[in-house]
């Protein structure tokens, strides 16, 4: 079968099918997290340099210049962010969590997790990338739309119910699921590039047969206490979730060709038998091949083409429905290409509008066509609904 992601390229000529609705708000900018050696945020004194964190703001201000200014700016329309409320915070995260997240904030700093830092500013930004994501959401479910970006930050992928994780304080793309179900949605599909595991997410929804979650991430295991899941493929969810909680850990390296094998032999025939009533795809950039905080090869093409199979599956399956939630993302200029790229294919603009700038990079797909086949092998024996 031929990978969606290496197949030939569309006619040229058609304009993109629609516009896609952005939710930002400046204020998330506030959130400073320092600098140090990478993201410990330690100064050993004999370096003349440090590094600013790879979560720093500067990543999200390209991301948003390149919207507004690039080619794709006719086709987008801008909607301003909020401020969540506590109380809906509560419909993902436990009340002693928020709690504790409240009084780091009074504290004015605090560490939460290795890498994760609160500073003052930080609780503010936190607080809008969660009412974003959720107005972003609402958008779709008052039926103003079928496709919305929320572009926030600080990221929410790795955030559980209860502990914060990998730079993440609120589960962004979780309290928009939930509220879609809370909506009426019978079954959402969650679908995450970001180059690593989404294990909040999953961990909020591990006992739910309503909602899919699909990551494909690097193979990184667990890193620690406050990431104990290990995203390997028998984390498949628990109770009336098993099966339902899909991980695809895709070895280092690899690149475009590797990773639509993936989404042809894996997420396509997921999505299709679990047939979701609304896809959200939460997007890293992370998975690139010049990301700092990834080990993964993926170009703007590899980018465009998973957009692009996303907007088919909507278009067959949730009446054209996508949240797209914004996650990792390390590399300052190239981040900002690859979600451009993503969104091209999302829209489906037939002709790319931006060249790739840098990429280069061969790609040896034999180890993980390998890989691809043994978890699609494992599937057919171990998940209910794929049989």
């Amino acid at each position: 079968m031929e990978s969606p992601l290496t197949s030939s390229p569309l006619p040229e000529s058609a304009p993109p099918r629609d516009v896609i609705y952005v939710f930002w708000h400046e204020g998330m900018l506030d959130h400073d997290t320092g600098s140090g050696v990478f993201d410990t945020g330690f100064d050993p004194g004999f370096l003349e340099v440090l590094d600013k964190h790879p979560e720093n703001a500067d990543r999200v201000r390209n991301m948003v210049s390149i919207l507004r200014k690039g080619p794709l700016a006719p086709f987008i329309s801008w909607h301003s962010g909020r401020l969540a409320h506590h109380s809906e915070l509560h419909s993902f995260h436990t009340p002693e969590y928020i709690e504790e997240l409240v009084q780091a904030n009074v504290a004015g700093h605090k560490e939460l997790c290795v890498g994760t830092f609160m500073n003052p500013g930080s609780w503010g930004a936190a607080l809008l990338a969660a009412g974003t994501t959720l107005s972003a959401m609402k958008h779709i479910l008052d039926g103003n739309a079928n496709l919305t970006y929320a572009l926030v930050r600080p990221p929410g992928h790795h955030a559980q119910p209860s502990r914060a994780d990998g730079y993440c304080f609120l589960n962004n793309a979780g309290l928009a699921v939930q509220l879609a179900l809370d909506s009426g949605c019978r079954k959402i599909a969650v679908i995450d590039i970001d180059v690593h595991y989404g294990n909040g997410t999953a961990e909020g929804f591990y006992h739910s047969g309503n909602v899919l979650t699909i990551s494909l991430h690097m193979n990184h295991a667990s890193w620690g206490p406050s990431h104990p899941q290990d995203g390997s493929i028998h984390e498949l969810g628990e109770g009336s979730g098993f099966g339902y909680n899909l991980n695809i850990p895709l070895p280092n390296g690899t690149g475009d060709e590797g990773y639509g094998y993936a989404v042809t032999e894996l997420v396509v025939p997921a999505i299709q038998k679990f047939e979701p009533n609304l896809i959200v795809l939460v997007v890293g950039q992370d998975s690139s091949a010049f990301d700092p905080n990834g080990r993964q090869c993926l170009t703007m093409a590899g980018y465009r083409k998973i957009g692009e199979v996303v907007r088919m599956l909507s278009e067959r399956h949730s009446r054209g429905r996508i949240l797209i939630v914004q996650e990792g993302g390390y590399h300052v200029t190239y981040s900002a290409y690859c979600l451009h790229a993503t969104l091209e294919g999302v829209l489906g603009v037939q002709t790319p509008l931006l060249s790739d700038p840098i990429a280069y990079y061969p790609e040896d797909k034999a180890f993980s066509f390998k890989v691809v086949d043994a978890i699609k092998q494992y599937w057919k024996e171990c998940i209910p609904f794929l049989k």
